[in-house]
């Protein structure tokens, strides 16, 4: 298999699949579809879907460990309110939006087919694409991540636990849990008297070791540049991520330099005010430790512990 720096990644997301099932994961089991939520026409609707929104950010920061992301594309009927609120977030990332209409009166929008013929259609057209990651929960997808497989790529699976086939963990290379990627905040699902009509926030867990602030990955504002906050926040997110997808302790420091650009091409330590990378580095003291006794070209780094 390629070096991850050589390594091309497609990135397919089953938008309705994961936004239900992060949904219904949240507030019970079919919710999503007795509540209407996919017309969002109340205020507690409104405030349920904001407490069950998926972090597309921690999505593509992961997948993007795998490799540089070649494609990205998102699949669902955009013109409905719950999805609707995700594209801005969805274009800022450079993901593609795929329109599916819905075909049946259940809410059926044909995303598997659709996805799945263009996965394999790309396989073809791209045959240096090394990495195929598949955001659903689907058995549907077996076949495709079957297929992926057979034609040499690597198949990686993310999806909301309690909403994903055993059989497609099964024919995935490697599967993760939505709730287990780091920046994912993980919550304590609110108990059954506090979740309906008032949407009670649910109560979250402490963020964990290291990180530099107890909030998600955020989105920046269109042409915005980084900020120094934004980029210590960058620089956690990508060494939790190194650390998450390594067997060492200690990342490099190029390892890490290149994941943060995977995740932000705007990034230029320069451009805050640092001559170089180590510089930026040690600039972090707080939240990132440098190894002692590394080889001074070689910095080796961790995400510091928290008392």
């Amino acid at each position: 298999m390629p070096e991850p720096s050589e390594s091309r990644v497609g990135v397919y997301i089953d938008f309705d699949n994961v936004v239900i099932s992060r949904y219904d994961q949240l507030w019970g089991r079919g919710d999503f579809m007795r509540d209407r939520a996919r017309q969002a026409d109340t205020e507690a609707l409104r405030a349920k879907l904001e407490q069950a929104k998926v972090d597309i950010g921690a999505i593509l920061d992961y997948s993007s460990s795998f490799g540089t992301i070649a494609v990205s594309r998102a699949y669902a009927d955009w013109s409905a309110p719950a999805n609707a609120s995700y594209q801005r977030q969805l274009i800022n990332r450079a993901v593609d939006l795929a329109q599916l209409f819905q075909v049946t009166s259940g809410g059926k929008n044909g995303a598997d087919i659709r996805l799945a013929v263009d996965v394999v259609e790309e396989l073809y057209r791209l045959p240096d694409l090394t990495h195929v990651v598949i955001v659903a929960g689907d058995s549907d997808y077996i076949a495709l991540a079957q297929s992926a497989k057979r034609l040499g790529r690597t198949v990686i699976g993310i999806g909301v636990a309690g909403a994903t086939s055993r059989a497609l963990m099964a024919a995935c290379d490697e599967f993760t849990d939505y709730d287990e990627l780091p920046g994912v905040v993980p919550f304590v699902k609110p108990e059954p008297s506090a979740a309906p009509a008032t949407a009670a926030a649910p109560k979250r867990k402490p963020a964990k070791a290291g990180s530099a602030k107890a909030s998600p990955t955020t989105e920046p504002e269109p042409d915005a540049h980084l900020t120094q906050d934004s980029a210590t926040d960058l620089l956690v997110r990508a060494l939790r991520i190194v650390e998450n997808r390594g067997d060492e302790e200690w990342a490099g420091n190029s390892q890490v330099k290149n994941q943060m650009l995977r995740m932000d091409s705007s990034f230029k330590e320069k451009s805050l005010g640092y001559k170089s990378f180590t510089d930026f580095v040690a600039s972090r003291a707080n939240v990132v430790e440098v190894k002692e006794g590394a080889p001074t070209n070689q910095p080796r780094l961790r995400l510091r512990e928290r008392g």
